[in-house]
């Protein structure tokens, strides 16, 4: 009878395999995108491309080595450069990092920000969940750089006509609109957070089957 492969221990197998292969050379999977070949750049540099084009990269790499090395090991570098719960990150969730519909296409009218006074020049970025006296105004602190759309009563501002702070999503203007002139934007952004656990649990069973069990996040709040 043979005995499956999740009951031998992973010492074991790796033993067996370095003799198989008659090598001892374990090939690391750390794609990074810039670094992938032409044909596997993503369109768009959203989460859900940019994993689908690690996963093509990664699962290439390992049917290319499979007879060749006993075993891959993918980096967690950066779990353990954040020390767990310790250290916050930008992440893009991909069910809504825009200030419209994750579909669309975001504009200057998107998110109101406020009202002119004739003296303010700064605005804090926001993005209501909702409508009328219910709706929950989310402050964006992690706007991507160069992302953001701004207009006053509707009309589009020119790039140079403010600018936007992408560590605090404060967008300051070069002059204070009128008093009651509504001030909107749009924007993509990111949100802060930080692992929920100190220890990373991954189960890797063979070629193609490793896989971290679960990566629980908290978004960090000001």
């Amino acid at each position: 009878m043979t005995t499956p492969t999740s009951s031998v221990p992973f010492s074991d197998r790796l033993t067996a395999a370095v003799r198989r292969c008659r090598n001892p050379v374990v090939v690391g999977l750390d794609p990074r995108v810039e670094q992938l070949p032409a044909g596997l750049q993503p369109a768009d540099h959203s989460a859900s491309a940019s994993a689908a084009a690690y996963r093509t990269f990664c699962c290439g790499v390992i049917d290319a080595v499979a007879a060749l090395v006993p075993a891959v090991k993918p980096q967690i570098a950066f779990f353990e450069a954040r020390r767990g719960k310790l250290h916050g990150f930008r992440f893009r969730d991909p069910f809504d990092f825009k200030s419209c519909a994750p579909s669309a296409t975001p504009t200057a009218n998107d998110q109101i920000l406020g009202a002119g006074d004739g003296e303010r020049v700064t605005f804090s970025l926001l993005k209501a969940y909702g409508a009328g006296e219910t709706a929950y105004l989310r402050p964006i602190s992690k706007p991507v750089a160069g992302s953001a759309l701004v207009a006053i009563d509707g009309a589009p501002l020119a790039p140079g006509a403010f600018t936007v702070a992408s560590e605090s999503g404060i967008v300051t203007l070069d002059a204070a609109p009128v008093l009651g002139a509504v001030v909107s934007a749009g924007f993509i952004f990111d949100t802060p957070v930080r692992f929920d656990i100190d220890r990373l649990d991954l189960s890797i069973d063979g070629f193609g089957a490793g896989h971290a069990v679960a990566i629980p996040l908290v978004e960090v709040r000001a």
